[in-house]
């Protein structure tokens, strides 16, 4: 396993291209997920507004969850491990 940056990770899943990748973090309850995701779907708000914030000013990045079939947003600042083209990654403090 190789140990990275929270600016690498961040740069690694953007260059996922829409493949599917793992990722460990740390919820806003403190409860510890791990996730199967993928970037390249995008959200259709079902009421035609726009988000009230811009995700990437606080460093959280929007995907879909392959298991629960929806989207969700990663905190980038509690990532813990990353797992991406079967390899693994820890994140750094």
């Amino acid at each position: 396993m190789k140990t990275i940056t929270k600016d690498k990770a961040k740069e690694l899943i953007n260059q996922t291209n829409g493949r599917i990748f793992s990722a460990t973090y740390i919820k806003k309850d403190l409860s510890k997920r791990i996730m199967n995701a993928r970037l390249g779907k995008h959200y259709k708000s079902k009421t035609g507004k726009k988000a009230p914030y811009n995700p990437e000013k606080y460093n959280l990045k929007k995907v879909y969850d392959m298991k629960v079939k929806d989207f969700r947003i990663i905190n980038l600042n509690t990532l813990i491990s990353l797992s991406i083209n079967k390899n693994k990654y820890i994140i750094k403090e």
